[in-house]
Formats: structure tokens, sequence, C-alpha cells
């Protein structure tokens, strides 16, 4: 079997991708996996892999399933691949964008934290010199 007629079920998928099936039958009706039917069975093809993964891959990301799908149909469709890698591109600086702008609250937050801490360990500590 080439790579271009090999085959996968669902449960293949699911085990390879550690998702779980009703996952996969998520994003089948979201539109983002389109498996050939036959009968009940449901197969996918190396498109369907692909794409499976690269919807994993920008959940980890943190994308939405929205920009996810914008992605990867894409690919398909007008611009094509270079319209797909410039969108692309803009939708990971601006994740970045978010991800830094996250990293400077929760640093100002644990500077904040630490302030407090020590103004209450300070007080305790006033509070107990008092009653000894």
């Amino acid at each position: 079997m080439t790579a271009d007629t090999q085959t996968w079920s669902i449960a293949d998928l699911a085990a390879e991708y550690d998702v779980t099936l009703r996952t996969i039958r998520f994003y089948e009706d979201r539109g983002l996996l389109t498996p050939e039917r036959r009968g009940t069975v449901r197969v996918y093809h190396p498109r369907d892999r692909v794409r499976l993964g690269l919807i994993l891959r920008g959940k980890r990301l943190g994308f939405s399933l929205d920009e996810i799908a914008t992605i990867v149909n894409m690919y398909d469709a007008e611009p094509g691949e270079e319209g797909q890698l410039v969108y692309l591109l803009h939708q990971i600086a601006t994740r970045r964008a978010e991800l830094e702008q996250r990293r400077r609250d929760i640093e100002e937050t644990l500077h904040e934290l630490a302030e407090v801490e020590r103004r209450c360990q300070a007080d305790l500590d006033n509070l107990r010199q008092k009653t000894h």
C-alpha cells in the first residue's frame, strides 16, 4: 500500500493522536475532517490524517477552531498554500502577542502577591511580638 492509498479507521487515528472517538467525530461535525463512508464505516485518507494533526497542533497553540478551520481550509482553496502561510504567520504573531501580554500580566501579579505576602508577614510578626 502506497502512502497515497493508505487508510485509517477512526480507532486508528484516535490511538495515533491520543484523542477520543468523540473528538474526531466532533471535528467531522465541524467540517474539518471528511472521511470516506463505506456503509457505516469511516475511512480516513492521508489528507484527513494530516488535517487532524494540524487541528490538534492548532489547539495546542491556542487557536480557536474557527481559526484552525480557516488555516486548514485555505490549503485546498484560493489563495492556496501561499495565502495559508501568510494568514498563519499573521495568526502566529497575534497569538504570540497575546501570550507575551499574558506573561507580563502573570509577572505583575506575582510581584503584587509577593508584596502583599511580605506586608502580611511583617504585620503577623509585629502582632506576635506585641503578644509575647
